[in-house]
């Protein structure tokens, strides 16, 4: 890890454990209220049962605290682990864009901050010849 980027990384791992506990909420939100039929899922991507999106939050939410957990040992495949987590974070919320914009779009810059800060600084630093 570069010694410059070490809060960003830290910033990312705090990041994806915040992001994937509110995700865990979320899917059991929406899975405890799965009875109640919402008009604005009509035409959605996986379909008008909120139970089908609240699986996939507590799935994406487990990802997103794997990720942090991986971030914590330091290696390479682990900021590969935390890009696709917050790949994962981001793509996951443009799907409510419509619905709860703010939030979403929060998600999102949340998401894309997580990808820089694991490309920009997560890497291994360079040998420099003295």
């Amino acid at each position: 890890m570069k010694v410059e980027g070490r809060g960003w990384v830290l910033f990312s791992m705090i990041v994806l454990l915040t992001a994937g506990i509110m995700r865990i909420f979320d899917g059991i939100w929406m899975i405890h209220n799965a009875n109640v039929v919402h008009l604005y899922l009509q035409g959605s991507l996986f379909g008008t049962s909120l139970k089908t999106y609240g699986w996939i939050y507590l799935v994406v939410g487990i990802i997103l605290i794997l990720a942090a957990l991986a971030l914590a040992g330091g290696s390479e495949l682990a900021r590969w682990i935390g890009i696709f987590a917050g790949a994962v974070l981001a793509i996951s919320s443009i799907w409510w864009i419509a619905y709860e914009a703010t939030w979403a779009l929060l998600y999102v810059a949340i998401g894309f901050s997580i990808i820089y800060g694991l490309v920009a600084y997560g890497g291994h630093q360079e040998a420099t010849a003295e």
